[in-house]
């Protein structure tokens, strides 16, 4: 015997309690957050008591003030969101990260021990969730910030997995194009 749930229907609820489509776009946006968040959870769990590790768990807990904002696009109901604040402190980290790591002469392959590497599938991640919540801002109108907040975090995740891999002294794999090839 099987029980209904309420999402079986393919809707499911906003902050407000507004029931509409699982395939309405909000959800590709907070599924594209909620995945970032759970990767970056991985991330930790390879790189645990770091002051990397400890700066993922402050974005996942953002990323759950994102998530909330994005549920309530209408802000409706007064809910945790993305605050000038957090931008600002990933400004500081990007600055601190960039200041104390070598200056890039090439593009750099992902990879190196399994933290930098998770890491940067983070990152990836998080520009699909920033181009899924650009597209939802054309169609509800969202808060900038939470914009900012993303298009920021995948430049801070590119250069903490540097700043990873730096640490632990693992070389960064640069790519190189066909004008800085030898072989051409």
């Amino acid at each position: 015997m099987s029980t209904q749930h309420h999402g079986d229907g393919g809707e499911t609820s906003l902050y407000d309690g507004q029931r509409i489509s699982k395939t309405d776009p909000i959800f590709a946006a907070l599924g594209a957050v909620d995945e970032l968040n759970s990767v970056l959870g991985l991330a930790i769990s390879t790189s645990p008591r770091t002051e990397h590790a400890m700066r993922l768990a402050w974005i996942q807990e953002r990323l759950f003030a994102l998530g909330s904002d994005l549920a309530n696009p209408k802000c409706v109901e007064h809910g945790d969101w993305i605050h000038h604040n957090d931008v600002a402190t990933l400004d500081d980290w990007l600055e601190g990260y960039q200041s104390s790591l070598p200056p890039l002469r090439h593009f750099i392959l992902p990879g190196g021990i399994p933290a930098a590497a998770t890491v940067n599938f983070a990152r990836a991640i998080c520009r699909r969730a920033e181009r899924e919540t650009l597209q939802l801002a054309k169609e509800v109108g969202l808060r900038s910030e939470s914009m900012v907040f993303l298009n920021r975090l995948s430049d801070v995740l590119f250069e903490m997995a540097r700043a990873m891999n730096h640490d632990t002294k693992t070389p960064e794999r640069e790519w190189l194009g066909p004008r800085d090839r030898s072989d051409t």
